[in-house]
C-alpha cells in the first residue's frame, strides 16, 4: 500500500507538470537546443573534420580527440549517431528514442569533460545531461511501462491535457538557475588548476600567485611535454610542497 500510495503522488503531481504551459515550453526549448548541438557536432565527424580541430594534440583532450578522429568508420559512426538522435529530438512523434539515444552519449561526453577538466564543455555537457534527463521524464508516461518498478504503481492515464496552466512554476525554474549557477561556479572555481585550452590561458591563472612556478612547470608539462593530467597534477602538487630559497 506505501508503495501504491507513493507511485499514486508521484503520478498525480506529473499530470500537474504535464498540464503547465511553461513546462511544456521549457521542454521544447530543451529539445532544441540539444539537438542543435549535436547535430553541429555529428556533422564535423560526418564530413571527417577532427572536432575541436584547435585544440593541440598535446592537451589532454585534444590527445582523446586526436586518437578518436583517427578511428575511421567509428569516428563516423558517432556523428550519425548524434545527428539522429538530434534529428529525432526536433520531430515530435520521435522525442523519445532521440532523448533514449542521446543520454548514453552525453553521458560519455560529460564525464569524460569532469576527467580531464576540459573547459569547452565542463559546464555544458552537466548541463545537457540534465535537460536530457528531463525531456525523459517529460514522456515518464511512455516510460512508465517498461520501468521495472511500476508494477506497484497505480494505473493512470496520463494523456496529453486539454487545456494547459498558464501559473508560472516559479520554485521549479529558481531550482533550475541555481542548479546552472553551481555547475558554472563548481567549473570554474571547483579544481585548483585546470590545463585550459592552450598554453598561455593555462599559464595566466598562476600569474602572480603563490604557486607561480610550480603552475607554470604544470602547463608546460601538460601543453609542451604532453603528458597525462594525472601525472602533471602528482607533479605539481610535488612542487608546491618545494619552497623557493629566498
Amino acid at each position: 500500500m506505501e508503495a501504491n500510495s507513493f507511485f499514486s503522488v508521484l503520478e498525480e503531481y506529473y499530470l500537474r507538470i504535464k498540464q503547465n504551459r511553461w513546462h511544456l515550453l521549457f521542454v521544447i526549448l530543451c529539445r532544441i537546443l540539444l539537438a542543435y548541438a549535436f547535430i553541429v557536432a555529428g556533422m564535423v565527424k560526418i564530413f571527417g573534420e577532427r572536432f575541436a580541430s584547435g585544440l593541440s594534440a598535446l592537451h589532454p583532450m585534444g590527445a582523446y580527440l586526436e586518437a578518436l578522429h583517427h578511428t575511421g568508420h567509428y569516428y563516423t559512426f558517432i556523428g550519425y549517431a548524434q545527428v539522429m538522435a538530434g534529428v529525432f529530438l526536433l520531430i515530435p512523434g520521435t522525442v523519445l528514442i532521440g532523448a533514449l539515444i542521446y543520454l548514453p552519449i552525453i553521458v560519455n561526453i560529460c564525464i569524460l569533460s569532469l576527467a580531464v577538466r576540459f573547459e569547452g564543455s565542463i559546464v555544458s555537457s552537466p548541463l545537457m545531461v540534465m535537460a536530457n534527463l528531463y525531456i525523459l521524464a517529460w514522456h515518464y508516461d511512455k516510460l512508465k511501462y517498461i520501468l521495472p518498478f511500476n508494477r506497484c504503481a497505480r494505473e493512470v492515464s496520463l494523456g496529453k491535457p486539454n487545456k494547459y496552466e498558464r501559473k508560472f512554476p516559479f520554485l521549479f525554474f529558481t531550482g533550475v538557475i541555481l542548479v546552472m549557477g553551481f555547475v558554472i561556479g563548481f567549473a570554474n572555481y571547483g579544481h585548483q588548476v585546470m590545463p585550459r585550452n592552450s598554453l598561455g590561458d593555462c599559464r595566466s591563472q598562476f600569474e602572480n600567485t603563490a604557486n607561480e612556478s610550480a603552475g607554470f612547470q604544470f602547463c608546460e608539462c601538460v601543453h609542451s611535454q604532453g603528458n597525462s593530467l594525472n601525472r602533471c597534477l602528482e607533479n605539481f602538487e610535488e612542487k608546491k610542497k618545494i619552497k623557493p630559497a629566498n
